[in-house]
């Protein structure tokens, strides 16, 4: 009887856990047996690691073999198994020498010739693998600029089975990844692009400066779009702990560019409003897959024509807006995946939106029912609220309105401040704190939180309306240079929330 022993990863969401592959080879009709809950796409590995090894010139032991995945009660998914799966057997068959293999990762599908395929969630794969204490990771060749954004870890890549199994026994060299830098870059037009609406934009650069949730409503053609595609270019680029776990995201989700898949640059997702449950929070059978507010995640995510998206989609909403996360449970586990994203909402006041509000055609409870799909606990947690209005003719002659980079230099200055005032709790944005920090640690003067408490006695606003007001007081106290905000930050604030009741 003969045992081999190879390692791989197992990802959960974007957690990955080490997964120990033995290989036994005894007696008995040749056969493949896999045991430790392997999937339907694991299960079909043993065909495709046989052949592999078979067109790779390498001897397939002849007996009866056994495959075990542990921990066997954790689900194993997918194909990125296979070439642990060829090493362990390999090893078992004395074929290569187990001194590499111990402390190694193999990650990587097999073709039926031994070509190593990409897999997702390598990013994840190699961060689990360097907090598991492993020297060393073989990665798919194509893969090598993704799992080489992580360091403390040697990583190394293989084109081919043969490749690997050289290197194995000291006779060849494996593949090394090569940094390259990013471009910079801040996608999406420039604010000056925009006519007019500097209400909109400036609710826009608070939004920025402080993380905050939008609703834009008006007709169509007025710019709503426009500045939503804008917010990204105002927003600062994501720190390095920020990027590999956005990064991580997108690894998982498939989305990934080879030449660069390091993202820097908040990202921006607009799913379309026929979009459902599953597309937007994450799903899919067996192991959830990434959704729009995972993918979104440290970034924006837009909804535009809100009103026609399914109330099903919208009030799966709340649940990452207030936590910052989704968790999904499915057959083969729960997978949790970070959702801490800023919302912009567009939408048409009426389903008819003419140009002006005097030429609607639409019946009164027509018009209620339309933006009565954004439910009162939803709304409860958007921060901003504007209404936009058509632009006199005399706004296209207008001087040049301000461009990105000016207003993201103010948007810079005032996440500095929040980020220094916040750091010792680990909070970045003002969007971010808890109710409770900002009622207790950081109380209000008397005189300033007034507007609040009479909002609160009429039943005007929730408790939880009023949090995110003080919240977005806190963003123009930033915007303005200030240490506490004024009786005026806290009234700029309600008035953003009250134009969204009208």
């Amino acid at each position: 009887m003969a045992l081999g022993r190879a390692y791989s990863v197992a990802v959960t969401g974007v957690d990955g856990q080490l997964v120990e592959i033995e290989a036994d080879v005894g007696q008995g009709l040749p056969s493949v047996h896999l045991v430790g809950l392997p999937d339907t796409a694991l299960q079909e590995s043993r065909d495709r690691v046989r052949a592999a090894v078979a067109n790779s010139g390498e001897k397939w032991p002849d007996g009866r073999v056994i495959l075990a995945l542990s921990p066997a009660t954790l689900p194993k998914v997918g194909s990125v198994y296979d070439l642990a799966l060829a090493a362990a057997v390999l090893d078992a068959g004395d074929s290569v020498p187990a001194e590499r293999l111990s402390g190694t990762v193999l990650l990587g599908e097999l073709a039926l010739d031994g070509r190593v395929r990409r897999v997702r969630g390598i990013l994840p794969a190699v961060l689990a693998a360097r907090n598991a204490g492993r020297s060393t990771v073989v990665v798919p060749a194509c893969t090598l600029m993704e799992a080489g954004l992580v360091d403390g870890i040697a990583v190394l890549g293989a084109a081919t089975l043969r490749e690997l199994i050289d290197w194995l026994r000291g006779d060849g060299e494996l593949h090394r990844p090569e940094f390259v830098l990013p471009p910079a870059e801040h996608g999406g037009g420039d604010l000056s692009e925009v006519v007019g609406q500097n209400e909109a934009r400036w609710a826009l650069e608070v939004a920025a400066a402080g993380g905050h949730h939008l609703l834009l409503t008006g007709p169509p053609g007025i710019g709503k779009t426009m500045l939503a595609q804008r917010l990204p270019g105002l927003l600062p680029p994501l720190t390095e702990p920020e990027s590999l776990e956005v990064t991580a995201i997108h690894s998982v989700a498939g989305t990934l560019s080879g030449e660069h898949p390091l993202i820097t640059a908040p990202p921006f997702v607009a799913p379309h409003h026929s979009t459902s449950v599953s597309a937007m929070v994450g799903g899919g059978t067996g192991s959830a897959r990434p959704g729009a507010v995972s993918r979104a995640h440290r970034g924006v995510l837009f909804l535009d024509e809100c009103a026609e998206i399914s109330t099903k989609v919208l009030e799966a909403l709340r649940t990452p807006l207030e936590e910052g996360e989704i968790r999904i449970a499915r057959r083969d586990g729960i997978a949790r995946y970070p959702a801490r994203f800023q919302l912009i909402l567009a939408a048409n006041p009426c389903p008819c939106a003419p140009a002006r509000d005097v030429d609607c055609i639409c019946a009164p409870l027509a018009r209620r029912r339309y933006l009565g799909k954004l439910s009162g606990p939803l709304m409860d947690r958007i921060d901003i609220w504007v209404q936009m209005y058509g632009q006199a003719a005399g706004a296209f002659a207008a001087q040049e309105a301000e461009s990105s980079e000016l207003v993201r230099e103010r948007v810079a200055v005032a996440r500095a401040a929040a980020v220094r005032r916040w750091q010792e709790y680990g909070w970045s944005t003002n969007a971010e704190v808890p109710g409770h920090v900002l009622r207790q640690r950081f109380r209000l003067p008397r005189e300033s939180i007034a507007p609040v408490e009479n909002a609160l006695r009429h039943g005007r606003m929730s408790a939880r309306g009023a949090d995110r007001a003080i919240r977005v007081a806190w963003t123009m106290c930033d915007l303005r240079g200030g240490e506490v905000p004024s009786v005026q930050d806290v009234l700029q604030a309600l008035n953003f929330r009250q134009r969204g009741a009208a």
